[in-house]
């Protein structure tokens, strides 16, 4: 299978979706912080200098999914009709488990939005954080759903 977003020559292009049906599209995409327990407290129990760090990191992580055609050089621009940042503590980890779900209708998909809303989540968790723990780490990024399309349905096991 070849790359799509190289042409015959090697160079990048942005690949042609205009003969490509118009679809029903979505993607989850997961991804983890993890962080000392004490980190995890600060968080949970709303006592962050900067704020609700969760509340904040869920609207960048939505905010992030709709620029992803700006960070992304080969992203097209997508008319995103949903987006839905989850974050959950996970005293476990401890940290905090990000799940970031992206629907469109349209002519390709959005697993790079569904991945840079997760990604963007993390970082905002970091950066409210990291004057309590600069150790936390950022892990798990995958997309774990993705359906609509020629490709069909892919579900990560």
């Amino acid at each position: 299978m070849a790359l799509t977003h190289f042409d015959a020559k090697g160079d990048a292009q942005m690949v042609d979706v205009s003969d490509k049906a118009v679809t029903n599209r979505i993607a989850t995409a997961e991804n983890y912080v993890k962080m000392q327990m004490e980190t995890f407290d600060i968080i949970t129990e709303g006592r962050a200098k900067k704020g609700d760090v969760l509340g904040v990191a869920r609207l960048a992580g939505i905010m992030a999914a709709k620029r992803t055609s700006d960070l992304i050089p080969l992203c097209h621009p997508l008319p995103i009709t949903k987006v839905t940042v989850d974050l959950v503590p996970d005293a476990t980890l401890p940290g905090i488990r990000i799940t970031a779900t992206v629907k469109t209708t349209g002519q390709t998909g959005v697993e790079m939005e569904a991945l840079t809303a997760a990604s963007v989540a993390a970082l905002t968790v970091y950066d409210m954080a990291k004057a309590v723990d600069k150790s936390m780490e950022i892990g798990g990024l995958r997309v774990v759903l993705k359906d609509g399309g020629k490709s069909g349905r892919y579900e990560a096991t």
